[in-house]
């Protein structure tokens, strides 16, 4: 079995897609570790703030129909795929880790682990002791000295109002 985390974002209708997100990854995957939730501004565009979380599952599926399977849950919930990497979306689902796999074809570890503190602080609440297979060190031990910590604020679903 491989533990894997997830990102899960969304600023268009956040509370119902995340909830879905939410209820279709503990129907594929079985029961989800959950972070809190946490309300951003959007990041490189103008939009809406984003609510974003994480999760991790316990899954002895391959990678690969692991992250078919995210594609298919952002589908499910109205997610168009399109050029722009930085715009409003209804659910946005990133592998973060694989286990302790470093694939850099892959993008495991996320480069947004060690960028963005909508990413490292959810993961930090639930995988606080693991460690980040690059630098080595714990995500908590990272969040404690990411430089940016402002603007991550932690909210209930049906708050982000």
């Amino acid at each position: 079995m491989t533990r894997a985390w997830i990102s899960l974002g969304s600023n268009i209708e956040p509370e119902a897609n995340l909830r879905a997100a939410l209820e279709l990854l503990e129907e594929r995957f079985g029961p989800l570790v959950i972070s809190p939730v946490y309300r951003s501004a959007a990041e490189g565009f103008e939009g809406d703030d984003f609510l974003n979380l994480v999760v991790g599952i316990e899954t002895g599926e391959p990678l690969r129909e692991v992250r078919r399977a995210l594609r298919a849950i952002e589908a499910a919930r109205g997610r168009a795929r399109g050029s722009e990497k930085f715009s409003s979306r209804t659910l946005d689902l990133d592998l973060l880790t694989w286990g302790d796999r470093v694939d850099p074809a892959l993008n495991l570890p996320r480069d947004e682990i060690l960028e963005y503190a909508f990413v490292l602080r959810p993961l930090a609440d639930v995988a606080a002791d693991e460690r980040h297979p690059l630098t080595g060190r714990s995500y908590g031990e990272l969040w404690r000295a990411f430089p940016r910590k402002e603007g991550v604020v932690p909210v209930e679903l049906g708050e982000e109002g």
